[in-house]
């Protein structure tokens, strides 16, 4: 390990010893049902199960339904949907214990979807098939979402954001699958994974990089700035970065945003006190929050022409 970021991801290590007991995560099951009966959290939020065609298996996240959902004078009422990723070595109730998604959902008139992307990078690994979870995020479980609750199954009514890993996850998952998602945030993302071959799983994922260069650069969001300038998908994605001014990935942020100027790519940008850690992503995703808020009300009114 090069000594120039040895001690940066010493200080990330600790912090993710930090992961509660209840991200352990089952193993491979070929259960042949789609959904289990909710369960519910120490946050009070619904957990769900849902079962992955891609890996043969069950998948928990974590749902959180605005307060009016179930008002009976607004049962026809739809709502948009933001996916909420966690971080490496993290699960599905993570932010739901971290933080009060309900007051979120609520403030918002949101569905609030937090799924357990394990340590998978949210991709679909060529060499594990139980990790498969560029699949199971961007098609299973929306098609699942939207078939099970009342939402708006429209690329303009969905969002996508998450922390560290997420961050990089959602922006990953939101660049290659424009069509589904209109809008999407990193907190603290790595937008460069080249940087870290040897560190949280990325290698138990891709294979090692120094035989498969090609596949983690295919792998990395810094590397999909010419797919999104060139998306023939209009109007244009919404985009939301931000990273802490002493996170450990704050360069990597800085040269990603520089990399969307200079391809001409709108986006908000900002820098703010903070390390990695829970007290900055919680308050940063409020500021995700209003900014997909406007993006919903502007994807209402698209949806009306």
């Amino acid at each position: 390990m090069k000594k120039s970021i040895f001690l940066p991801l010493l200080m990330f290590a600790a912090m993710t010893l930090m992961a509660t007991t209840a991200c352990a995560h089952p193993q491979p099951q070929n259960k042949g049902i789609e959904m289990a009966a909710p369960e519910e959290d120490a946050s009070n939020a619904d957990t769900i199960e849902v079962m992955s065609q891609a890996m043969s298996r069950i998948i928990k996240n974590v749902v959180v339904l605005p307060s009016v959902y179930y008002d009976k004078h607004l049962s026809n009422e739809r709502y948009p949907v933001l996916y909420l990723l966690h971080g490496a070595t993290g699960c599905y109730s993570d932010w739901s214990r971290k933080t009060d998604l309900h007051r979120l959902a609520d403030k918002y008139n949101v569905i609030i979807v937090c799924p357990d992307g394990q340590d998978s990078w949210y991709f679909d690994s060529p060499i594990d098939p139980k990790m498969q979870f560029e699949t199971y995020v961007s098609k299973e479980l929306v098609e699942y979402i939207d078939s099970h609750y009342r939402t708006h199954a429209n690329r303009y009514m969905r969002a996508i954001t998450g922390l560290s890993m997420g961050g990089h996850g959602a922006l990953f998952l939101a660049f290659r699958h424009p069509d589904v998602f209109w809008s999407c945030g990193s907190m603290s993302g790595n937008m460069d994974i080249t940087q870290y071959p040897d560190s949280w799983h990325i290698k138990d994922r891709l294979g090692n990089l120094a035989d498969n260069e090609q596949r983690w650069r295919d792998h990395a969001v810094c590397n999909l700035v010419d797919q999104v300038k060139n998306c023939p998908l209009k109007p244009a994605q919404n985009i939301i970065i931000d990273d802490g001014l002493n996170d450990i990935f704050i360069k990597n942020n800085i040269a990603f945003h520089d990399q969307l100027v200079e391809a001409g790519i709108e986006h908000d940008f900002t820098v703010r006190p903070g390390r990695h850690s829970w007290d900055y992503w919680v308050n940063s995703l409020d500021y995700h929050m209003m900014f997909f808020d406007k993006a919903f009300e502007r994807g209402r009114e698209l949806m009306k022409n």
